[in-house]
Protein backbone atom coordinates (compact mmCIF):
# COMPACT_ATOMS: atom_id res chain seq x y z
CA UNK A 1 0.00 0.00 0.00
CA UNK A 2 2.85 2.41 0.86
CA UNK A 3 4.45 1.68 -2.52
CA UNK A 4 1.22 2.45 -4.35
CA UNK A 5 0.70 5.73 -2.47
CA UNK A 6 4.30 6.79 -3.06
CA UNK A 7 4.15 6.04 -6.79
CA UNK A 8 0.84 7.89 -7.07
CA UNK A 9 2.17 10.93 -5.21
CA UNK A 10 5.35 11.02 -7.30
CA UNK A 11 3.31 10.78 -10.51
CA UNK A 12 1.16 13.76 -9.48
CA UNK A 13 4.18 15.81 -8.38
CA UNK A 14 6.17 15.14 -11.55
CA UNK A 15 3.17 15.74 -13.77
CA UNK A 16 2.88 19.23 -12.31
CA UNK A 17 6.65 19.79 -12.41
CA UNK A 18 6.77 18.99 -16.13
CA UNK A 19 3.75 21.23 -16.72
CA UNK A 20 5.45 24.07 -14.83
CA UNK A 21 8.62 23.58 -16.89
CA UNK A 22 6.46 23.82 -20.03
CA UNK A 23 4.84 27.02 -18.74
CA UNK A 24 8.18 28.53 -17.76
CA UNK A 25 9.49 27.98 -21.27
CA UNK A 26 6.41 29.80 -22.58
CA UNK A 27 6.93 32.61 -20.11
CA UNK A 28 10.53 33.06 -21.25
CA UNK A 29 9.50 33.10 -24.92
CA UNK A 30 6.71 35.59 -24.19
CA UNK A 31 9.20 37.86 -22.44
CA UNK A 32 11.44 37.81 -25.52
CA UNK A 33 8.63 38.54 -27.98
CA UNK A 34 6.72 41.02 -25.86
CA UNK A 35 9.04 43.98 -26.48
CA UNK A 36 8.70 43.72 -30.26
CA UNK A 37 4.91 43.52 -30.05
CA UNK A 38 4.79 46.43 -27.61
CA UNK A 39 6.95 48.62 -29.87
CA UNK A 40 4.81 47.82 -32.91
CA UNK A 41 1.55 48.62 -31.09
CA UNK A 42 2.89 51.88 -29.68
CA UNK A 43 3.31 53.28 -33.20
CA UNK A 44 -0.46 53.26 -33.81
CA UNK A 45 -2.38 52.98 -30.52
CA UNK A 46 -5.76 53.90 -32.04
CA UNK A 47 -8.51 55.90 -30.35
CA UNK A 48 -8.34 55.55 -26.59
CA UNK A 49 -11.55 54.35 -24.92
CA UNK A 50 -13.16 56.03 -21.94
CA UNK A 51 -11.86 54.48 -18.71
CA UNK A 52 -13.50 54.08 -15.31
CA UNK A 53 -11.04 53.01 -12.61
CA UNK A 54 -12.66 51.39 -9.57
CA UNK A 55 -10.76 51.41 -6.26
CA UNK A 56 -12.49 49.53 -3.42
CA UNK A 57 -11.31 50.96 -0.11
CA UNK A 58 -12.18 49.80 3.42
CA UNK A 59 -10.14 51.47 6.17
CA UNK A 60 -7.28 52.39 3.84
CA UNK A 61 -6.20 55.76 5.28
CA UNK A 62 -2.64 54.46 5.61
CA UNK A 63 -2.16 53.98 1.85
CA UNK A 64 -5.00 55.63 -0.10
CA UNK A 65 -3.28 59.02 -0.47
CA UNK A 66 -0.29 57.49 -2.28
CA UNK A 67 -2.65 55.55 -4.53
CA UNK A 68 -4.60 58.67 -5.49
CA UNK A 69 -1.39 60.61 -6.12
CA UNK A 70 -0.48 57.87 -8.60
CA UNK A 71 -3.94 58.15 -10.19
CA UNK A 72 -3.50 61.90 -10.59
CA UNK A 73 -0.16 61.27 -12.33
CA UNK A 74 -1.58 58.83 -14.89
CA UNK A 75 -0.65 59.71 -18.46
CA UNK A 76 -4.14 59.24 -19.87
CA UNK A 77 -6.49 61.89 -21.30
CA UNK A 78 -8.34 63.19 -18.27
CA UNK A 79 -11.47 63.88 -20.32
CA UNK A 80 -11.66 60.13 -20.95
CA UNK A 81 -10.81 59.05 -17.41
CA UNK A 82 -12.71 58.79 -14.15
CA UNK A 83 -11.43 57.35 -10.89
CA UNK A 84 -14.15 56.06 -8.56
CA UNK A 85 -13.07 55.29 -5.01
CA UNK A 86 -15.64 53.21 -3.17
CA UNK A 87 -15.18 54.11 0.49
CA UNK A 88 -16.76 50.90 1.72
CA UNK A 89 -18.06 51.35 5.27
CA UNK A 90 -14.73 52.69 6.55
CA UNK A 91 -14.36 53.75 10.16
CA UNK A 92 -11.06 55.62 9.70
CA UNK A 93 -10.11 58.72 7.71
CA UNK A 94 -10.36 57.07 4.26
CA UNK A 95 -13.48 59.03 3.32
CA UNK A 96 -11.99 62.41 4.26
CA UNK A 97 -8.79 61.73 2.31
CA UNK A 98 -10.72 60.68 -0.79
CA UNK A 99 -13.00 63.71 -0.57
CA UNK A 100 -9.91 65.92 -0.38
CA UNK A 101 -8.58 64.49 -3.64
CA UNK A 102 -12.02 64.69 -5.25
CA UNK A 103 -12.13 68.40 -4.46
CA UNK A 104 -8.76 68.91 -6.20
CA UNK A 105 -9.25 66.66 -9.23
CA UNK A 106 -12.47 66.68 -11.23
CA UNK A 107 -11.96 63.12 -12.52
CA UNK A 108 -11.68 61.60 -9.02
CA UNK A 109 -15.01 60.74 -7.38
CA UNK A 110 -15.90 59.36 -3.97
CA UNK A 111 -18.67 56.84 -3.36
CA UNK A 112 -19.48 56.21 0.30
CA UNK A 113 -21.31 53.01 1.23
CA UNK A 114 -22.93 51.85 4.43
CA UNK A 115 -24.82 48.65 5.28
CA UNK A 116 -26.88 47.00 3.95
CA UNK A 117 -25.26 47.82 0.55
CA UNK A 118 -21.80 48.44 1.98
CA UNK A 119 -19.43 46.38 4.10
CA UNK A 120 -19.89 43.15 2.13
CA UNK A 121 -16.31 42.87 0.90
CA UNK A 122 -14.43 43.70 -2.25
CA UNK A 123 -16.93 42.24 -4.74
CA UNK A 124 -19.78 44.20 -3.19
CA UNK A 125 -17.77 47.41 -3.28
CA UNK A 126 -16.86 46.85 -6.93
CA UNK A 127 -20.51 46.30 -7.83
CA UNK A 128 -21.42 49.56 -6.11
CA UNK A 129 -18.72 51.36 -8.08
CA UNK A 130 -19.82 49.72 -11.33
CA UNK A 131 -23.30 51.23 -10.92
CA UNK A 132 -21.77 54.71 -10.99
CA UNK A 133 -19.15 54.10 -13.69
CA UNK A 134 -19.65 55.60 -17.15
CA UNK A 135 -16.57 54.34 -19.03
CA UNK A 136 -16.49 51.87 -21.91
CA UNK A 137 -13.71 50.07 -20.07
CA UNK A 138 -13.57 49.24 -16.35
CA UNK A 139 -10.18 49.00 -14.63
CA UNK A 140 -9.58 47.88 -11.05
CA UNK A 141 -6.79 48.82 -8.66
CA UNK A 142 -6.45 47.90 -5.01
CA UNK A 143 -6.18 50.74 -2.52
CA UNK A 144 -2.48 50.01 -1.84
CA UNK A 145 -1.48 50.21 -5.53
CA UNK A 146 0.64 52.88 -7.19
CA UNK A 147 0.51 52.19 -10.94
CA UNK A 148 3.22 53.60 -13.13
CA UNK A 149 2.08 56.66 -15.15
CA UNK A 150 1.65 54.71 -18.39
CA UNK A 151 -0.03 51.63 -16.87
CA UNK A 152 -3.62 52.48 -17.84
CA UNK A 153 -2.51 53.60 -21.30
CA UNK A 154 -0.95 50.17 -21.87
CA UNK A 155 -4.09 48.42 -20.64
CA UNK A 156 -6.08 50.45 -23.17
CA UNK A 157 -3.52 49.63 -25.87
CA UNK A 158 -3.91 45.91 -25.20
CA UNK A 159 -7.69 46.08 -25.60
CA UNK A 160 -7.46 48.27 -28.71
CA UNK A 161 -5.05 45.96 -30.50
CA UNK A 162 -6.66 42.69 -29.44
CA UNK A 163 -10.39 42.78 -30.22
CA UNK A 164 -10.79 39.19 -28.99
CA UNK A 165 -9.48 40.08 -25.52
CA UNK A 166 -12.29 40.55 -23.04
CA UNK A 167 -9.77 41.73 -20.46
CA UNK A 168 -6.12 42.73 -20.30
CA UNK A 169 -4.05 42.15 -17.19
CA UNK A 170 -0.78 43.88 -16.38
CA UNK A 171 2.15 43.06 -14.16
CA UNK A 172 2.41 43.86 -10.48
CA UNK A 173 5.61 44.38 -8.54
CA UNK A 174 6.20 44.28 -4.80
CA UNK A 175 6.63 47.76 -3.36
CA UNK A 176 8.09 46.64 -0.02
CA UNK A 177 10.04 43.63 -1.29
CA UNK A 178 13.17 44.55 0.66
CA UNK A 179 11.52 45.11 4.03
CA UNK A 180 12.23 41.67 5.52
CA UNK A 181 12.67 37.99 4.66
CA UNK A 182 8.95 37.42 4.22
CA UNK A 183 8.53 40.22 1.70
CA UNK A 184 11.58 38.98 -0.23
CA UNK A 185 9.98 35.55 -0.44
CA UNK A 186 6.67 37.07 -1.57
CA UNK A 187 8.52 39.10 -4.20
CA UNK A 188 10.02 35.93 -5.67
CA UNK A 189 6.67 34.17 -5.48
CA UNK A 190 4.86 36.94 -7.39
CA UNK A 191 7.51 37.16 -10.12
CA UNK A 192 7.50 33.38 -10.59
CA UNK A 193 3.69 33.31 -10.74
CA UNK A 194 3.52 36.05 -13.34
CA UNK A 195 6.23 34.77 -15.66
CA UNK A 196 5.29 31.11 -15.20
CA UNK A 197 1.52 30.92 -14.73
CA UNK A 198 0.44 34.16 -16.42
CA UNK A 199 2.95 34.62 -19.26
CA UNK A 200 3.36 30.87 -19.81
CA UNK A 201 -0.35 30.13 -20.09
CA UNK A 202 -0.84 33.16 -22.32
CA UNK A 203 1.96 32.09 -24.68
CA UNK A 204 0.79 28.50 -25.06
CA UNK A 205 -2.98 28.69 -24.58
CA UNK A 206 -4.01 32.38 -24.89
CA UNK A 207 -5.18 32.24 -21.28
CA UNK A 208 -4.40 34.22 -18.14
CA UNK A 209 -6.15 34.80 -14.83
CA UNK A 210 -7.57 38.18 -13.92
CA UNK A 211 -5.70 39.34 -10.80
CA UNK A 212 -7.22 41.42 -8.04
CA UNK A 213 -5.60 44.59 -9.38
CA UNK A 214 -4.11 46.24 -12.48
CA UNK A 215 -6.51 44.88 -15.07
CA UNK A 216 -9.04 46.32 -17.50
CA UNK A 217 -12.21 44.65 -18.75
CA UNK A 218 -14.74 45.72 -21.37
CA UNK A 219 -17.83 47.24 -19.76
CA UNK A 220 -20.17 45.25 -22.00
CA UNK A 221 -18.82 42.01 -20.51
CA UNK A 222 -19.45 43.07 -16.93
CA UNK A 223 -22.96 44.20 -17.85
CA UNK A 224 -23.67 40.85 -19.47
CA UNK A 225 -22.27 38.93 -16.49
CA UNK A 226 -24.05 41.07 -13.90
CA UNK A 227 -20.85 42.29 -12.22
CA UNK A 228 -18.85 40.44 -9.59
CA UNK A 229 -19.90 37.35 -7.61
CA UNK A 230 -20.31 38.62 -4.04
CA UNK A 231 -20.05 35.09 -2.61
CA UNK A 232 -16.54 34.61 -4.01
CA UNK A 233 -13.55 35.35 -1.79
CA UNK A 234 -11.35 35.20 -4.92
CA UNK A 235 -13.56 37.39 -7.07
CA UNK A 236 -10.80 37.76 -9.67
CA UNK A 237 -10.43 34.03 -10.41
CA UNK A 238 -14.20 33.57 -10.47
CA UNK A 239 -14.63 36.43 -12.92
CA UNK A 240 -11.94 34.93 -15.18
CA UNK A 241 -13.92 31.73 -15.63
CA UNK A 242 -17.08 33.59 -16.59
CA UNK A 243 -15.18 35.73 -19.12
CA UNK A 244 -13.77 32.55 -20.69
CA UNK A 245 -17.24 31.03 -20.80
CA UNK A 246 -18.47 33.92 -22.93
CA UNK A 247 -15.84 33.08 -25.54
CA UNK A 248 -13.34 35.88 -24.80
CA UNK A 249 -9.70 35.44 -23.91
CA UNK A 250 -7.71 37.29 -21.25
CA UNK A 251 -4.40 38.81 -22.39
CA UNK A 252 -1.32 39.15 -20.20
CA UNK A 253 0.39 42.44 -21.14
CA UNK A 254 3.33 43.09 -18.77
CA UNK A 255 3.99 46.61 -20.11
CA UNK A 256 1.28 47.81 -17.71
CA UNK A 257 3.00 47.84 -14.32
CA UNK A 258 1.73 48.63 -10.84
CA UNK A 259 3.45 48.48 -7.47
CA UNK A 260 1.63 46.99 -4.49
CA UNK A 261 2.25 46.46 -0.82
CA UNK A 262 2.56 42.91 0.48
CA UNK A 263 2.12 41.52 4.02
CA UNK A 264 5.07 42.19 6.30
CA UNK A 265 4.10 39.78 9.07
CA UNK A 266 3.35 36.08 8.95
CA UNK A 267 -0.04 36.53 10.60
CA UNK A 268 -1.25 38.96 7.90
CA UNK A 269 0.20 36.76 5.16
CA UNK A 270 -1.58 33.69 6.53
CA UNK A 271 -4.98 35.41 6.64
CA UNK A 272 -4.60 36.88 3.15
CA UNK A 273 -3.42 33.64 1.55
CA UNK A 274 -6.11 31.69 3.43
CA UNK A 275 -8.70 33.89 1.73
CA UNK A 276 -7.06 33.27 -1.63
CA UNK A 277 -6.91 29.49 -1.16
CA UNK A 278 -10.47 29.21 0.10
CA UNK A 279 -11.66 31.51 -2.67
CA UNK A 280 -9.97 29.43 -5.36
CA UNK A 281 -11.38 26.22 -3.88
CA UNK A 282 -14.83 27.82 -4.00
CA UNK A 283 -14.31 28.51 -7.71
CA UNK A 284 -13.12 24.92 -8.31
CA UNK A 285 -16.22 23.53 -6.62
CA UNK A 286 -18.59 25.95 -8.35
CA UNK A 287 -17.39 25.20 -11.88
CA UNK A 288 -16.46 21.54 -11.43
CA UNK A 289 -20.01 20.72 -10.37
CA UNK A 290 -21.35 22.72 -13.32
CA UNK A 291 -18.80 21.44 -15.84
CA UNK A 292 -21.48 20.07 -18.16
CA UNK A 293 -23.06 23.52 -18.45
CA UNK A 294 -19.90 25.31 -19.59
CA UNK A 295 -20.21 26.61 -23.15
CA UNK A 296 -16.50 26.82 -23.97
CA UNK A 297 -14.61 23.67 -23.09
CA UNK A 298 -11.25 25.46 -23.28
CA UNK A 299 -11.77 26.72 -19.74
CA UNK A 300 -11.65 23.15 -18.45
CA UNK A 301 -7.88 23.41 -18.95
CA UNK A 302 -7.71 26.21 -16.41
CA UNK A 303 -10.22 24.52 -14.13
CA UNK A 304 -8.11 21.38 -13.94
CA UNK A 305 -4.96 23.46 -13.48
CA UNK A 306 -6.49 24.96 -10.33
CA UNK A 307 -7.80 21.53 -9.30
CA UNK A 308 -4.34 19.99 -9.62
CA UNK A 309 -2.63 22.92 -7.91
CA UNK A 310 -4.89 23.29 -4.89
CA UNK A 311 -5.97 19.68 -4.35
CA UNK A 312 -4.07 16.97 -6.21
CA UNK A 313 -0.59 18.55 -6.28
CA UNK A 314 -0.66 19.44 -2.60
CA UNK A 315 -2.11 16.02 -1.79
CA UNK A 316 0.76 14.38 -3.65
CA UNK A 317 3.34 16.43 -1.77
CA UNK A 318 1.65 15.69 1.56
CA UNK A 319 1.62 11.96 0.83
CA UNK A 320 5.28 11.87 -0.22
CA UNK A 321 6.31 13.84 2.88
CA UNK A 322 4.31 11.55 5.16
CA UNK A 323 5.76 8.39 3.63
CA UNK A 324 9.31 9.80 3.72
CA UNK A 325 9.07 10.74 7.42
CA UNK A 326 7.33 7.50 8.39
CA UNK A 327 9.97 5.43 6.61
CA UNK A 328 12.68 7.05 8.74
CA UNK A 329 11.19 5.37 11.83
CA UNK A 330 9.30 2.38 10.42
CA UNK A 331 10.52 0.20 7.56
CA UNK A 332 7.73 0.40 4.98
CA UNK A 333 9.57 -2.01 2.68
CA UNK A 334 9.49 0.42 -0.22
CA UNK A 335 10.62 -1.05 -3.53
CA UNK A 336 11.45 2.32 -5.12
CA UNK A 337 14.41 2.77 -2.75
CA UNK A 338 17.03 5.38 -3.64
CA UNK A 339 15.16 6.40 -6.79
CA UNK A 340 12.68 8.31 -4.64
CA UNK A 341 15.49 10.37 -3.13
CA UNK A 342 16.92 11.12 -6.58
CA UNK A 343 13.48 12.28 -7.71
CA UNK A 344 13.08 14.49 -4.65
CA UNK A 345 16.47 16.14 -5.20
CA UNK A 346 15.78 16.60 -8.92
CA UNK A 347 12.40 18.13 -8.10
CA UNK A 348 14.07 20.62 -5.79
CA UNK A 349 16.59 21.57 -8.50
CA UNK A 350 13.79 22.10 -11.03
CA UNK A 351 11.98 24.33 -8.54
CA UNK A 352 15.16 26.34 -8.08
CA UNK A 353 15.70 26.71 -11.85
CA UNK A 354 12.13 27.95 -12.35
CA UNK A 355 12.45 30.61 -9.65
CA UNK A 356 15.87 31.79 -10.83
CA UNK A 357 14.70 31.96 -14.44
CA UNK A 358 11.74 34.11 -13.39
CA UNK A 359 14.08 36.40 -11.43
CA UNK A 360 16.36 36.72 -14.46
CA UNK A 361 13.51 38.27 -16.44
CA UNK A 362 13.38 41.28 -14.10
CA UNK A 363 16.34 43.66 -13.96
CA UNK A 364 18.24 43.56 -10.69
CA UNK A 365 16.43 40.51 -9.28
CA UNK A 366 18.86 37.70 -10.12
CA UNK A 367 21.33 38.27 -7.30
CA UNK A 368 23.35 35.96 -5.09
CA UNK A 369 21.22 36.99 -2.12
CA UNK A 370 18.00 36.13 -3.95
CA UNK A 371 19.47 32.83 -5.13
CA UNK A 372 20.17 31.88 -1.52
CA UNK A 373 16.71 33.00 -0.52
CA UNK A 374 15.24 30.80 -3.28
CA UNK A 375 16.90 27.75 -1.69
CA UNK A 376 15.43 28.73 1.67
CA UNK A 377 12.07 29.32 -0.03
CA UNK A 378 11.73 25.65 -0.97
CA UNK A 379 12.24 24.39 2.58
CA UNK A 380 10.20 27.07 4.40
CA UNK A 381 7.81 29.22 2.37
CA UNK A 382 6.68 26.45 0.02
CA UNK A 383 6.13 24.04 2.91
CA UNK A 384 4.10 26.73 4.70
CA UNK A 385 1.84 26.88 1.65
CA UNK A 386 1.25 23.14 2.07
CA UNK A 387 -0.01 23.61 5.62
CA UNK A 388 -2.12 26.57 4.55
CA UNK A 389 -3.88 24.71 1.72
CA UNK A 390 -4.63 21.76 4.00
CA UNK A 391 -6.21 24.10 6.54
CA UNK A 392 -8.07 26.04 3.84
CA UNK A 393 -9.48 22.81 2.39
CA UNK A 394 -10.74 21.77 5.83
CA UNK A 395 -12.39 25.16 6.42
CA UNK A 396 -13.98 25.26 2.96
CA UNK A 397 -15.34 21.73 3.32
CA UNK A 398 -16.74 22.66 6.73
CA UNK A 399 -18.35 25.79 5.29
CA UNK A 400 -20.04 23.82 2.51
CA UNK A 401 -21.33 21.13 4.87
CA UNK A 402 -22.67 23.60 7.44
CA UNK A 403 -23.73 26.17 4.79
CA UNK A 404 -21.86 28.97 6.52
CA UNK A 405 -21.62 32.39 4.91
CA UNK A 406 -18.17 33.47 3.80
CA UNK A 407 -16.45 36.25 5.73
CA UNK A 408 -14.23 38.70 3.89
CA UNK A 409 -10.81 39.39 5.41
CA UNK A 410 -9.42 42.80 4.56
CA UNK A 411 -5.61 42.69 4.32
CA UNK A 412 -3.87 44.82 6.93
CA UNK A 413 -1.72 47.62 5.51
CA UNK A 414 1.65 48.90 6.68
CA UNK A 415 3.02 52.41 6.67
CA UNK A 416 5.18 53.04 3.61
CA UNK A 417 8.39 54.91 4.36
CA UNK A 418 9.76 57.61 2.10
CA UNK A 419 12.94 55.60 1.73
CA UNK A 420 11.05 52.70 0.11
CA UNK A 421 9.17 55.04 -2.18
CA UNK A 422 12.45 56.51 -3.46
CA UNK A 423 13.85 53.00 -4.01
CA UNK A 424 10.75 51.99 -5.95
CA UNK A 425 11.02 55.04 -8.20
CA UNK A 426 14.68 54.34 -8.92
CA UNK A 427 13.90 50.71 -9.81
CA UNK A 428 11.11 51.80 -12.14
CA UNK A 429 13.39 54.25 -13.97
CA UNK A 430 16.22 51.73 -14.32
CA UNK A 431 13.93 49.10 -15.82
Amino acid sequence: MADFLLYMSLFIIWFMLFYHMFLMQGGYLHHRRHRELKAAWEKDPGELPSFSILIPAHNEDMVIADTLKAMAALQYPKDRLEVIVVNDNSSDATGEIVEGFAARYSFIHAVHTRPPEGGKGKSGALNQGLKRASGDVIAVYDADNTPEPDAVWYLALGLNKDPDAGAVVGKFRVQNGGRNLLTRLINMETLTFQWLAQAGRWFWFRMATIPGTNFAIRREILDELGGWDEKALSEDTELSFRVYNLGWHIRFFPAAVTWEQEPETLNVWWKQRMRWARGNEYVIGKYLLGLHRLKHRKITLDLFYFLFTYLLFFTGILLSHAIFVTNLFVDLDLTIGMVSYVLLVTGFLLFLVEVLLALSLERGQLTLKNAGTAVLMYFTYSQLWLALVVHATFLEAKRMLTKQEVTWYKTQRFQTSGRETVKKEKRAKSS
